[in-house]
């Protein structure tokens, strides 16, 4: 990885002191390691709830009723 693949973000270091105890026996090897790892997943959350979704139809809905009443969950 080159120098530009990356770039530093800073934090307040009372932050980062509760984020590496936060870490420990986590089997993170760094703070900066959890912090990727927390972003990718708030960046992918955040990217699954901006796509549209799919909805259910009143119809749909009373249909899956049915079936789990007649597999005896409801």
């Amino acid at each position: 990885m080159s120098r530009t693949d990356k770039v530093t973000i800073k934090i307040p270091r009372p932050l980062y002191d509760r984020l590496k105890a936060i870490i420990q026996g986590s089997g993170f090897d760094s703070v900066t390691d959890f912090v990727v790892y927390v972003l990718r997943d708030l960046a992918a959350s955040k990217e699954e709830s901006s796509r549209p979704s799919a909805s259910l139809t009143p119809e749909e809905i009373e249909a899956i009723k049915r079936r789990l009443k007649a597999l005896g969950y409801l």
